[in-house]
């Protein structure tokens, strides 16, 4: 039995679906499907992300085929073969040259740099995997990402006048049929495309048209191919020696450059992105004009905002510098724990600060997807961290797949306790997660750890947004946000299984951690004092609750699930009773306390009647399972 489930399709499989070790891979070819039969890093790529793609553009079968349909094809592929292999080979040469002379550390910067130019020089699919590097301390040292970093902004744009021919291909009309004017310079160049600005004839409006690089699909899919072979023959050498499938990060690869090579995948993405953010007034995702797009061409809404690599000019617009940085991280961890789809790319030109103290994204080419698996194993990392259990958190590392199964990780337990303990020991002022991240390098280098492609960009989304943090405030506290957002989470998300992970931080070795609680609310009390005070909120039509608008935190799901767990849930009521008299005395006290903090939150008559309507519901819940618990006793 298959289950397919949208923005995701988490999937369960019996084993009727294997014979032997084989799985049906569904393939997009043309118009039809192809089945193939191999046992592929593919298949264990969606095994471990707990996701099934039914239909995807990237698989060694359908690259190989595209690069070997013709002859034609084969002598373009051999061609480019050779000039890799050469350029590389002789960058290769000069670095085994300095390793024999004793030089190699001291001309680091200096390699690193030709690193880079080599790069552009060989073209988009390289520049890309430049810019996946920048974010894989698995496979590459620090001193060397840090250089391709500058992969991320610094490419050199096409000529317009072939930009302005794909236009007009694409549409099916003249430039000048769409568009009153069109701007005579890039707004932005990437590896892939470049950006204009226009306004559109029939409603006035300003655009943005994103173009794709000329005749670039041919070279991609032969760089795949190539980089596909080279994986397949290292593929034991990258198992034994470095712990990662090396077939497979090829094929993470290829999967995501094929996705964002087709732009009508963005516009949906884009659609998606609004869909999440609707209701909320803090974010702007622009439009994607789909009747003008297509698979090289992307018309979008124009953001008419500041970039936030202008910290001078936010300050200068009047914008609150701590209110918008506080919308720009929770909106983040929105993406990250709450819809499972985030933006892999907000460098600093991708993301806007609007006047009215909204942040904005653009550029939504690169997206990554979580399964609901996935997020709430994130948030099982987050409460392990919490209840200082490492063990469990090295454990998660397996679930997430940077573990292979079966590893024992007793080993990087007490690696993860120093890095953790060592990062808190100063406190949310001075923690930050490059300062994390660097340890967690080092870490990745001793164990066979391999950082899946997915999380590379959660690691990169969260360095990069903390960057913007540091570069409009040096002073602000990413934790310091962030904390707050996860503690309204765990209070007030109706997710049963957020409220199984509440219930895991509230008690610890079986006894209830009265603080624990009081922190929780005093953290969520601030997210949303700190978001309601945000402008964008003023005017807004989008629907807001009235406690939102009211700077309350609603708890009212959270007290009624409560009610509903201690009516019905033994275990649950016996623990709540022991905890209210531990240690041979009534925690009066500690109740008065929790209830001080929640007083002025709490809108007593609604919640009361809405506890009311809800009694006939927990009443047939609490027979039922008393009725099954008799059963179960016969």
């Amino acid at each position: 039995m298959v289950e397919l489930l949208c923005s995701g399709c988490i999937y369960s499989t019996t084993s009727s679906l294997f014979l032997g070790s084989l799985k049906l891979d569904m393939v997009r070819k043309g118009r039809g499907v192809v089945w193939s039969k191999s046992r592929s890093a593919l298949e264990e790529l969606d095994i471990e992300r707990g996701v099934c793609v039914p239909f995807r553009k990237y698989s060694p079968e359908s690259v190989r085929n595209k690069v070997m349909e013709s002859k034609g094809a084969v002598l373009s592929l051999i061609g480019r073969g050779v000039e890799i292999v050469w350029k590389l080979g002789l960058y290769w040469s000069i670095l085994a040259y300095d390793y024999f002379v004793g030089r190699d550390e001291e001309v680091v910067p200096f390699r690193a740099r030709q690193l880079r130019n080599l790069l552009c020089d060989l073209g988009p699919s390289f520049i890309k995997a430049g810019q996946v590097l920048a974010n894989r301390p698995d496979i590459i040292r620090e001193d060397y990402m840090n250089e391709l970093c500058i992969l991320q902004d610094d490419v050199p744009p096409f000529p317009n006048q072939v930009a302005f021919d794909i236009i007009e291909e694409e549409l099916a009309q003249p430039l000048e049929a769409v568009f009153t004017k069109i701007s005579s310079r890039t707004i932005a160049a990437a590896s892939l495309g470049q950006v204009y600005r226009a306004t559109l004839r029939a409603s006035g409006e300003d655009v943005a048209i994103k173009v794709q690089r000329p005749k670039i699909e041919p070279v991609i899919y032969r760089d795949l191919f190539l980089f596909r072979t080279l994986a397949s023959f290292l593929n034991g050498f990258s198992l034994q020696k470095l712990g990662c499938n090396s077939e497979l990060i090829v094929d993470e690869f290829g999967e995501k450059l094929l996705e964002e090579l087709d732009y009508t995948l963005e516009a949906r993405n884009i659609e998606d992105f609004v869909e999440n953010f609707k209701n909320d007034p803090t974010v702007k995702i622009p439009r994607a004009y789909r009747q003008l797009s297509g698979s090289r061409v992307l018309v979008m809404e124009w953001i008419d905002g500041i970039r936030c690599t202008d910290p001078q000019a936010i300050k200068e617009a009047g914008i609150d510098v701590e209110g918008f940085l506080t919308v720009g991280v929770s909106a983040a961890l929105r993406q990250l724990l709450e819809f499972g789809l985030f933006h892999g790319d907000p460098h600093p030109g991708n993301v806007f600060a609007m006047r009215d103290g909204r942040i904005a994204y653009v550029d939504f080419g690169n997206v990554a997807v979580l399964s609901q698996q996935n997020k709430e194993i994130l948030i099982d990392a987050v409460v392990h961290a919490v209840n200082e259990d490492y063990v469990e958190m090295a454990n998660d590392f397996t679930r997430l797949g940077f573990l292979a199964k079966g590893i024992d990780v007793s080993p990087i337990v007490p690696a993860l306790e120093s890095i953790w303990q060592n990062s808190l020991e100063k406190g949310l002022a001075d923690f930050n997660f490059r300062s994390v991240t660097g340890k967690f390098n080092q870490l990745v280098y001793n164990y066979p750890i391999r950082i899946p492609e997915r999380f590379s960009l959660v690691i990169r989304s969260l360095l990069t947004q903390e960057g913007i943090c540091f570069t409009l405030n040096p002073g602000f506290k990413f934790l310091e946000v962030a904390y707050p957002y996860v503690a309204k989470r765990l209070l007030t998300d109706p997710n049963p299984s957020l409220r199984e992970r509440l219930i895991q931080v509230l008690f610890k070795d079986g006894s209830f951690q009265w603080k624990r609680l009081e922190n929780l609310i005093v953290l969520a009390k601030e997210n949303v004092a700190m978001m309601s005070s945000n402008p964008a909120f003023k005017g807004s039509n989008t629907k807001i609750s009235r406690r939102q608008l009211d700077n309350r935190l609603d708890l009212t799901d959270t007290i009624k699930d409560g009610a509903r767990l201690f009516f019905i849930d033994e275990g649950i009521r016996r623990q709540l009773l022991l905890a209210l008299t531990e240690d041979s005395k009534l925690h009066i006290q500690e109740i008065l306390d929790v209830y001080g903090l929640i007083e002025d939150q709490l809108d007593v008559p609604t919640m009361a009647r809405e506890v009311a309507q809800d009694l006939p519901s927990i009443a047939r819940d609490i027979i039922l399972s008393w009725s099954a618990s008799v059963l179960n006793d016969r």
